[in-house]
């Protein structure tokens, strides 16, 4: 038996709804910011990779079918579409404002076009989706689980739904909203009716996405991100998020191809380059996973699990000292990080001196995550190495593959 090294849940980067108004429009180019679903899905360990070489690879800059593709599309999805011309004007003005974060001048917008048009849906959808920015600052799945004005604001969108059942933005508003609440079955209900009337719209499609994942329908999930990535190619947030469901399917040469993109459209990204260096990890590609990792350290370097991935990636390559030293650089950025803590004690149980740390390493770990079973298949591991007389042996390197982490 091998040590199993420990590997974070994938944090799906999918934005899907209104942007936070902390980033930027360029930081957010698909929606809901952050990640909106977590899953732990089992990644392609690399088999019995050699040691690599200390060759290292230049980071890519962008190629020249890249730099054609077009301009990332806005991300807020135009509730200007109602065929009433004076209407639509001050919703367009609304819109524009929502786009580039001004939620003060967004809300007052809508709110000055539902008092003149108190019957439509539009002016409606606009208000509910500025209360629902300000009320979850924090835009993934579930984060704004029993928020009571995301609440209000989702039966306010519902009843815009019911009021124009074909007015598009209105459902995948309502759709969104119930992802923030964790209901992932209602949204995507409203997420499908969405998205059939406003197909040319990634958002629908990121959003459907999202509720397909957390609903368990992987493969679903991947047609409506491939679509948002097809209506979009120039968004490196939707080159990211298909390539962490291929990964997640086990396509990790098609997950590769899409960070690689990602990675060269935004590249002072530090969570771009630790995608595409995690998954060419996952393809024991040494070479070029170390400096994505390393890119993605100098972009963020209070980040936890970057190191601990590159701890990982140097742990394969036979360097343990280097290995245990982000081990420990991710434990003092992030004591809570029971991936490190494992990370740590399979790299400590190499070596019979530091056994003992190896096992307080597992039992810290244990602590903080008591339902992890990693934790106690690494202590009967521990048992039996130090049961082993006159073993001194290394136990072989890490276990399943880190996979990409935001």
């Amino acid at each position: 038996m091998k040590l199993v090294a420990s590997s974070a849940a994938v944090v799906f980067a999918l934005l899907a709804g209104c942007k936070s108004p902390e980033e930027p429009p360029a930081a957010t180019p698909a929606t809901i910011h952050p990640p909106a679903q977590v899953a732990e899905t089992a990644a392609p360990a690399p088999s019995s990779p050699p040691v690599a070489t200390t060759t290292t690879v230049p980071i890519a800059t962008a190629s020249p079918a890249e730099a054609s593709l077009p301009p990332p599309k806005p991300t807020t999805i135009t509730l200007a579409r109602t065929n009433d011309a004076q209407l639509d004007a001050k919703l367009a003005e609304a819109d524009k404002a929502f786009e580039a974060g001004d939620l003060a001048a967004a809300l007052a917008g809508y709110e000055a076009a539902k008092k003149a048009s108190p019957k439509r849906a539009a002016p409606i959808v606009g208000v509910a989706r500025v209360k629902i920015t300000k009320a979850s600052p924090t835009l993934g799945f579930a984060a704004a689980e029993k928020n009571v004005d995301v609440i209000a604001a989702s039966k306010d969108l519902k009843r815009a739904a019911d009021m124009e059942p074909a007015y598009g933005p209105a459902h995948v508003e309502h759709g969104r909203a119930l992802l923030l609440l964790g209901d992932a079955p209602q949204a995507e209900v409203a997420l499908r009716k969405g998205t059939k009337l406003v197909p040319e719209e990634p958002e629908a499609h990121s959003a459907l996405g999202v509720a397909l994942l957390a609903t368990g329908k992987t493969e679903e999930a991947l047609v409506e991100l491939t679509k948002a990535k097809d209506l979009d190619p120039g968004s490196a947030a939707r080159r990211g998020n298909l390539g962490t469901v291929l990964f997640m399917r086990g396509r990790v040469k098609d997950a590769i191809k899409e960070y690689e993109v990602q990675a060269r459209l935004v590249p002072d990204d530090a969570r771009a380059h630790s995608d595409l260096g995690t998954a060419l990890l996952a393809e024991s590609d040494f070479a070029r996973a170390v400096p994505e990792l390393r890119r993605a350290i100098e972009l963020d370097p209070k980040r936890a699990t970057f190191h601990s991935n590159l701890g990982y990636a140097l742990q394969l390559q036979g360097k343990v000292s280097d290995a245990i030293a982000e081990y420990r650089e991710a434990i003092r950025l992030d004591p809570k990080l029971a991936s490190a803590w494992i990370n740590l004690a399979t790299a400590l149980s190499r070596d019979p001196k530091t056994r003992a740390e190896a096992r307080q390493a597992l039992k810290t770990a244990g602590a903080i995550d008591p339902s992890d079973p990693r934790v106690k298949a690494n202590l009967e591991e521990l048992d039996a190495l130090e049961k082993e007389s006159g073993a001194t042996a290394p136990p072989g390197k890490p276990g399943d593959a880190p996979r990409p982490k935001h």
